[in-house]
């Protein structure tokens, strides 16, 4: 028996959106969620942080490279994503084929605040960028 997989939450159109870029949910992360390709890495990042927050499912697997790719995201019971800040980027422009995005997410789980750093790596499949992997950093 399988697992059954949350439902994408829905964030209203007007509201902030979870990235923490001062633009609502439908004009920042929105947009890509809904099919547009993210024009950089870091949004691509951002864009990604925020499905987590929202639990999109499908749009984490679209954005993430096939040779790395899982078969289905487990989401973690009681993990509430609370902000992003972006530590530094290198590449990932519109002029490159690869970028990292160094980061750390906040969350909140089971009650407990707490915090992941991560440095990710973005790569250009087929001429929109993806998600290939992460180093955890300290």
């Amino acid at each position: 028996m399988s697992r059954p997989r949350p439902r994408p939450a829905s964030s209203p159109a007007g509201a902030a959106c979870p990235c923490g870029l001062p633009s609502a949910y439908a004009e920042c992360c929105g947009r890509f969620h809904a099919g547009q390709a993210a024009p950089t890495a870091e949004a691509l990042m951002r864009s990604r942080y925020t499905a987590f927050a929202l639990t999109d499912e499908a749009y984490l697997l679209r954005t993430w490279h096939p040779r790395t790719r899982p078969s289905r995201v487990d989401f973690e019971p009681g993990m509430r994503w609370t902000g992003l800040d972006i530590e530094g980027t290198s590449g990932g422009t519109p002029f490159h084929t690869e970028g990292t995005v160094t980061f750390r997410a906040r969350y909140v789980h089971e009650g407990r605040p707490g915090e992941l750093r991560e440095q990710s790596r973005f790569a250009r499949h087929e001429g929109a960028w993806v998600y290939l992997d992460a180093v955890f950093t300290a």
